[in-house]
């Protein structure tokens, strides 16, 4: 089975070691609010508009922010990615199945989330909401798809 949209498999244990810690600090980040000083830094934006002044908006301009929540979130994306679409030691057809049926799984219960979300949360929390929204579907899938591949790895009481 030829995959070419997998990445090798060597790069899941980079994925590992870089979602891991951006997990951690991603967690740190939300339950806290811990900004690093050292990463207010002036970077280039395409659009920056403040929640409460639209008139000091300031588009394809230069603009000094901290970008704390912006490294987490890279790394974070860059390791899930790696770790979901990285080839498995053994890529077989049931591999490519269990892929596909557990990204179509966490397409469904993202968009099921999004779905009560937009019942039932509003205001600016709702926009904390679709914060989290982008990485659960690569969460979901990853949760997903090593727990299959793990309960099917476990031999079964009747092969015993």
């Amino acid at each position: 089975m030829k995959s070419q949209l997998l990445l090798p498999n060597h790069f899941k244990r980079i994925g590992w070691i870089i979602l891991i810690p951006s997990l951690i600090l991603g967690a740190i980040l939300v339950s806290k609010g811990y900004e690093a000083e050292w990463l207010n830094l002036r970077v280039f934006s395409l659009f920056n508009d403040t929640i409460f002044d639209s008139t000091n908006s300031r588009n394809f301009s230069f603009v000094e922010t901290n970008v704390t929540n912006t490294v987490i979130g890279i790394l974070f994306l860059i390791g899930a990615l790696m770790v979901s679409f990285s080839k498995e030691k053994r890529e077989d057809e049931f591999i490519a199945n269990l892929r596909l049926s557990s990204l179509l799984w966490s397409v469904w219960v993202n968009y099921i989330l999004l779905l009560i979300a937009f019942i039932f949360v509003y205001s600016l929390a709702f926009f904390s909401v679709m914060v989290y929204n982008m990485f659960t579907i690569l969460i979901i899938f990853i949760i997903r798809f090593n727990y299959i591949l793990w309960r099917s790895s476990k031999p079964s009481a009747d092969e015993k």
